[in-house]
């Protein structure tokens, strides 16, 4: 069977108690099965590719709590880093230097978001701009 993959899947609306339950049920799920299945995907790719391996399966981790980060903190972090009128945090398909990047080229960043900004590019050179997920659907 052949399937159409989505682009990007937009915003629905959801109960209030769907929401939760969905959350409470998610949280559960991360406590019960990360540790297991972080330890294995350690080993698992250690031992398939290498050290090379290894820090691929880390950055995969990185990334996706870093899209976390830009969802759970958007409120936050749009009232703290950016300007009104920037790009806004919250796309749960986006990092958090990715916003900050598009932030940065708008010229949009708040003295909070430049200072960010800063302690990335200590990290490593043009990090934000460099993140910069062009392929990202816009969030409503």
């Amino acid at each position: 069977m052949i399937q159409e993959k989505k682009a990007s899947a937009p915003n629905q609306k959801v109960s209030p108690f769907i929401g939760l339950l969905l959350f409470v049920i998610s949280i559960v799920l991360v406590v019960l099965t990360t540790p297991l299945g972080f330890v294995y995907g350690l080993f698992h790719n250690l031992f398939a590719k290498g050290f090379s391996g290894l820090g691929e399966y880390l950055l995969q981790i990185a990334i996706s709590i870093d899209q976390l980060g830009n969802v759970v903190m958007q409120h936050l972090l749009n009232m703290l880093w950016i300007q009104k009128g920037g790009y806004r945090f919250g796309n749960r398909d986006e990092t958090i230097s990715s916003v900050i990047g598009k932030n940065k080229q708008l010229n949009t960043l708040t003295w909070f978001g430049k200072n960010m900004d800063r302690i990335l590019e200590f990290i490593e050179a043009d990090h934000s701009l460099n993140s910069i997920d062009y392929y990202v659907q816009p969030s409503e």
